[in-house]
């Protein structure tokens, strides 16, 4: 089992903690904090509703563990899709991963 679970909201991605195992169907996870790291600038260029990130994919987020977020339970589908109660998907990784899509 891996030990971080990302939750991808269309173009979004946000980090996500392996808590506790449940079954081979249903583990728990927890939200990671992540904080954007301001070295590297977003390059802006006109275009879209209010303009175009063209380096969106060189950000960085400091991604750390929270004790104080909630614990979100999670079940393997028929599909073969990590989903919680809402439908939100997730994906087991190795390394938590924060993206945010400027263009969309």
């Amino acid at each position: 089992m891996k030990a971080f679970a990302n939750q991808y909201g269309y173009s979004d991605v946000s980090p996500f903690e392996v808590i506790k195992i449940v079954s081979d169907k249903t583990i728990e996870v927890r939200e990671m904090d992540a904080e954007k790291d301001d070295s590297v600038k977003m390059e802006w260029a006109v275009g879209g509703f209010a303009g175009h990130c063209i380096n969106q994919h060189d950000q960085k987020w400091h991604i750390t563990s929270n004790a104080q977020n909630p614990v979100v339970r999670i079940r393997l589908g028929k599909s073969g899709a990590w989903k919680d109660r809402h439908g939100r998907r997730f994906g087991l990784v190795d390394q938590p991963v924060k993206f945010y899509d400027y263009n969309f």
